[in-house]
């Protein structure tokens, strides 16, 4: 092939896709994950050489068409499928987070179809998810299950309401359970009154200051503690 026929062929490929982008039909999920990375990765800050902090609350415009057809996949399913993309991202890039990630959806009449804008923003809260099995040097660690948590906040309300900082997903656990308190002189767990009680390393408490490997259980749910200052 010429020099003449691959500047052909190259403006031939770019008019196709510039068509191809202002006529598109539907976005999808990739392309909404895709855009998620990339506003993590402009608004992340690095604070010194070995921690760099993602945002954690993000806001997706869709255009109307294209928010229609993601309410129809399921918006809140979907939202949880991108925190988990979030979140899996920033373990491989080594991010940090300072509060719990969450993903909106918006409609926007400013928007083209086949297009998204996002909003991301640094939101302080009670817990941020984990980006590494160790503890970091601020912050205590929790695991429930499979997830991981940083005590980010002075007070985390653990539970099976959704208003709790932590949500947990079982019958024995009371709907305002237990409260984890950091203070100077260590992290003190407190039961709120629940039900079925709280068991450090089987003991039923009322409160007590937790120690670097502790496991706390609350019905049938378990969750493992390390101390900031200590790894995992």
């Amino acid at each position: 092939m010429g020099a003449f026929d691959k500047f052909e062929k190259g403006v031939e490929n770019a008019v196709a896709n510039a068509f191809s982008r202002a006529f598109r039909s539907e976005l999808k999920p990739v392309e909404i994950a895709s855009a998620l990375k990339k506003a993590m990765d402009e608004h992340t800050s690095t604070l010194t050489r070995e921690r760099s902090v993602s945002p954690n609350e993000f806001t997706v415009a869709l255009a109307p068409s294209d928010y229609a057809n993601m309410e129809q996949w399921g918006k809140e399913a979907l939202a949880e499928e991108m925190i988990s993309t979030i979140t899996s991202y920033a373990d491989e890039q080594e991010y940090a987070f300072v509060g719990p990630v969450r993903v909106r959806f918006s409609e926007s009449h400013e928007m083209k179809v086949g297009t998204v804008h996002v909003d991301a923003s640094h939101v302080r809260g009670a817990i941020a998810p984990a980006t590494s099995s160790a503890a970091a040097a601020h912050y205590p660690l929790i695991e429930i299950g499979t997830s991981r948590y940083l005590l980010t906040g002075a007070v985390t309300v653990i539970g099976r309401g959704s208003e709790c900082d932590i949500s947990v997903e079982d019958s024995g656990v009371s709907r305002r359970h237990l409260e984890l308190r950091v203070t100077p002189a260590g992290v003190i767990a407190t039961d709120l009154g629940s039900t079925n009680g709280t068991f450090v390393e089987s003991h039923r408490i009322s409160a007590a200051t937790l120690v670097d490997g502790n496991t706390l259980t609350l019905g049938r749910t378990h969750i493992m503690f390390w101390n900031a200052a200590e790894g995992a």
